[in-house]
């Protein structure tokens, strides 16, 4: 019998997204992805230290502490006559993060000491080829001020997170691989070179990479990162896998779809267009750069008050106008885990994205906006689907209760079904991603 071999597909559809999660291994590296893609298209940085000049149908985005953005395309009327349409979503990912004296000496054995980042899945991270991405402050002078933020990334592996063969646990596949976090976490990185000081490891590694003096590494956030790049899978390419999919692929969705009206020379709409990309979710969103801090309401203020609307009446107009689409991903339904969901509320990959709805409010979803979003799905002939958690189940929350709570914009929360939601490994449908940006695309145009 002749075997039928299916060779991967550089060329599929999903490819943008794969390279946009590959070339933003952080959280400071998906909003240095995003300018990158912003500047290319026109968009003008405004600073919050200064004056805002802003025009109509005029292209801008703000930064906020390196790792949050919102990018925006006024509209033709002022805000307070037309509102906003806003889509949010989140940069950060569940994982580790290095901490500030991480060196440590087992044996011979130089090890990292890690903190859990939100909830991540641990047994996952095991046996993975692992890395170091984030920011450093590297000093630049003799004053307080004189530092700088650099970004860094190191594309080969540097340590692992060695498991115990079963030999030694032999009740691993009964109960499960589990890491005491402070004792067993720690990342295994090379043998101990004899006679120095070992304790400035690091601090030589981020040095040599800056290609500065040990002594200018001031402090660091750095998250462990899975070098295998995004790939497709399945017998016709139909799903996807990487890391970081909760929540990177809601942000390429959000990016790509502003900049659609850009591509098409649509820039002229009634309404400001924006997407809120916040740093944060994944342990509660409460800091000055998440998105129960002020950044929204801050930059929606200003950019009223920018485009004429002084008013307090206003600015409160603008916002009883608008909506807000809070875009995370989506539990799919799992065969091998039935018990796991409602059953009147399956979520099936590849069949279109998901109206999340929780009654007490872990979701921002209510009939109004549930009702708006379906529309739009018909009126673009995208499918769409419903989520509600078992009853029996706690539920998860997202950014979009929060922002609605402090703007007092009227939001919907939606997503793409994935497997292996905080796997440092998850999966999700080609289509969907299609399936979502046409929706997105369709929310930032006038009917």
């Amino acid at each position: 019998m002749k075997q039928t071999v299916t060779t991967p597909n550089n060329d599929s559809p999903i490819q943008p997204l794969l390279n946009y999660i590959d070339a933003s291994p952080s959280p400071w590296h998906a909003v240095s992805t995003t300018v990158e893609a912003l500047q290319l298209y026109g968009f003008e940085e405004l600073d919050e230290q200064n004056p805002w000049q802003l025009e109509n149908n005029g292209k801008y985005y703000i930064v906020r502490d390196q790792s949050s953005i919102i990018a925006f395309i006024t509209g033709d009327k002022a805000p307070s006559e037309s509102g906003y349409r806003i889509i949010g979503a989140h940069t950060d990912s569940p994982g580790l993060r290095i901490k500030p004296r991480p060196i440590s000496e087992s044996g011979p054995w130089l090890r990292l000491g890690v903190e859990v980042y939100g909830g991540p899945t641990l047994a996952t991270f095991a046996d993975r080829d692992l890395s170091l991405a984030g920011r450093v402050s590297v000093k630049t002078g003799k004053k307080s001020t004189d530092f700088e933020s650099r970004l860094i990334k190191f594309d080969q592996s540097l340590f692992r997170l060695v498991n115990l063969p079963i030999h030694l646990n032999r009740g691993v596949n009964d109960t499960g691989l589990k890491f005491n976090q402070q004792t067993e976490l720690p990342l295994t990185l090379t043998l101990a070179p004899e006679n120095q000081d070992n304790s400035k490891y690091l601090h030589q590694l981020l040095a040599n990479a800056l290609s500065v003096k040990i002594e200018a590494i001031l402090s660091w956030e750095l998250a462990v990162y899975d070098t295998q790049k995004g790939a497709v899978f399945g017998p016709n390419q139909e799903f996807y896998a990487n890391s970081q999919l909760d929540n990177l692929a809601s942000c390429h969705s959000a990016l790509s779809a502003l900049l659609e009206g850009v591509e098409e020379n649509n820039d002229h709409q009634p309404f400001t267009r924006m997407i809120a990309l916040f740093d944060h979710e994944e342990v509660g969103s409460r800091s000055a750069k998440g998105a129960d801090g002020s950044f929204l309401e801050d930059s929606i203020t200003r950019i009223g008050q920018a485009l004429g609307d002084v008013a307090p009446q206003a600015q409160l107009r603008s916002r009883a106008k608008s909506f807000m689409i809070s875009a995370d991903m989506a539990h799919a339904f799992h065969p091998n885990y039935a018990d796991k969901y409602d059953n009147e509320h399956l979520v099936i990959v590849n069949a279109g994205p998901v109206i999340k709805i929780n009654r007490s409010q872990r979701y921002s979803s209510h009939a109004q906006t549930e009702a708006l979003f379906m529309n739009i799905c018909q009126n673009a002939q995208v499918p769409y689907q419903l989520f509600v958690n078992r009853s029996d189940l706690a539920c998860g929350s997202t950014i979009g209760p929060m922002s609605a709570a402090k703007t007092g914009i009227p939001s919907l929360d939606i997503g793409n079904p994935m497997w292996a939601m905080h796997s440092i490994r998850e999966s999700a449908g080609v289509l969907d991603h299609h399936y979502m940006h046409q929706a997105l695309s369709a929310f930032l145009k006038k009917d």
